[in-house]
C-alpha cells in the first residue's frame, strides 16, 4: 500500500521502533513524576545508556549484556539527582538540568573508542506465521524484541498505578508527601526506588537507539528524545496509555518527515527535520494554556507535589 511514493506499511512498522526509545524514556519519567519528582535529566540519562550499552554490546559481543549495561549506567546516574535532591534537598529542576550537560559530557568521553564500530546484530523475534499476515504481519508481527517488552511495561505500570498496592503508595506519595508520612510510609525511599526505575528505562531507550534504531554510536545521538519524552509525560495527564499514544504520534511524525524526504517531498529539509520539535512546542502550549479558574491542563493533571522537596522534619 503506497501513498504519493510513500509505503503506509513500511511507514507503519517503521513507527512503532522509532516510538519505542521515546516511549521507554517517557514511562520511566511518567513514575518518576508520579512519585512527585521531577527530574529533567531524561536526555543524559538516555545518552549515557546508549554508549553504556554499545560499549558492553561491542566488549562482549551480545546485545542483551548491552541492555543490562544500559540500564544499569541509566540507574546510576539517576541516582546522583536522587541524593542531591532527597538528601540534600538540591533544587530539582537546575540538579536535572545539570544531569543532563553532565550525561551528554560523559558520554562523549565514554565514546571516543567506539566511532565507526558496528554492534552485535539484534534478530527480529520470531512469530511464525503472524508475521506472513497481509499488512498487520509487517506492522505488528515483525520487530525485535525490545518493541513488545516495552509494550508490556507500558501494559504492567498502567496494571500496577491502578490495581495495586504499591502503585497507590507511590500516587500517595506524589499527591500529598506530608500525608503519605503521616501514615508511615517512607517518602524518600519511594521516590529513590521511582528515580532509578526511571533511569534504568531511560538508559534503555538510550541503548535502543545506538544498538537497534541507528546501530553505531554517534555523539549527541539521543538529538532531543528525552526532552521529547519530557513533553510526552505531561501531553499524556500522566496516565500511561497516553504515554503510549503520545510517543507513537511522536515517532510518527518522525518516520514521516524522513519518507517525505526520501519521496522527494518538495518540503525544505530544515521544516521537514524540525517538524517533531514544532510539534512537541504545540502540545505544550496547548497543554499550558489556561482553562475555566485560571488553571492549565497540565496543572490539574500533575501531581500535587511534583517539583516540591520533601524533609521529615518539616
Amino acid at each position: 500500500m503506497d501513498l504519493g511514493g510513500i509505503s503506509i506499511t513500511l511507514l507503519l512498522a517503521s513507527l512503532m521502533v522509532a516510538a519505542t526509545p521515546i516511549l521507554l524514556a517517557a514511562l520511566g519519567e511518567l513514575v518518576v513524576e508520579k512519585s512527585g519528582v521531577l527530574n529533567l535529566g531524561v536526555e543524559g540519562m538516555m545518552i549515557v545508556g546508549a554508549i553504556c550499552g554499545f560499549a558492553i554490546a561491542v566488549e562482549s559481543g551480545s546485545a542483551a549484556l548491552g541492555f543490562v549495561a544500559a540500564a544499569i549506567g541509566g540507574a546510576l546516574l539517576s541516582m546522583i539527582f536522587a541524593i542531591l535532591t532527597q538528601y540534600l534537598l538540591a533544587n530539582q529542576v537546575a540538579t536535572g538540568l545539570a544531569l543532563t550537560l553532565f550525561g551528554l559530557g560523559l558520554s562523549s568521553l565514554l565514546g571516543q573508542g567506539y566511532v565507526g564500530i558496528r554492534p552485535p546484530a539484534v534478530e527480529k523475534l520470531n512469530l511464525g506465521a503472524l508475521a506472513d499476515i497481509p499488512f498487520l504481519g509487517p506492522v505488528l508481527f515483525n520487530h525485535d524484541l525490545m518493541v513488545y517488552l516495552t509494550l508490556l511495561l507500558c501494559a504492567s505500570i498502567w496494571a500496577v498505578l491502578r490495581y495495586t498496592r504499591a502503585g497507590l503508595i507511590l500516587r500517595a506519595v506524589g499527591e500529598n508527601h506530608d500525608a503519605a508520612h503521616a501514615l508511615g510510609y517512607k517518602v524518600v525511599r519511594v521516590r529513590i526506588m521511582a528515580i532509578g526505575f526511571g533511569g534504568a528505562c531511560a538508559g534503555l531507550g538510550g541503548a535502543y537507539l545506538s544498538l537497534i534504531r541507528v546501530p553505531q554510536w554517534t555523539e549527541g545521538m539521543t538529538a532531543g528524545a528525552g526532552w521529547i519524552a519530557l513533553a510526552i509525560v505531561v501531553f499524556a495527564s500522566w496516565r500511561p496509555l497516553r504515554v503510549l499514544l503520545g510517543a507513537y504520534l511522536f515517532g510518527g511524525v518522525t518516520v514521516l518527515q524522513l519518507n517525505l524526504q526520501a519521496a522527494g517531498f518538495a518540503i525544505p529539509v530544515e521544516v521537514l527535520s524540525m517538524s517533531p520539535y514544532l510539534i512537541t512546542i504545540a502540545v505544550l502550549v496547548v497543554m499550558s494554556a489556561p482553562r475555566k479558574g485560571g488553571r492549565s491542563r497540565a496543572q490539574l493533571s500533575a501531581p500535587a507535589c511534583l517539583g516540591r522537596p520533601f524533609h521529615a522534619s518539616q
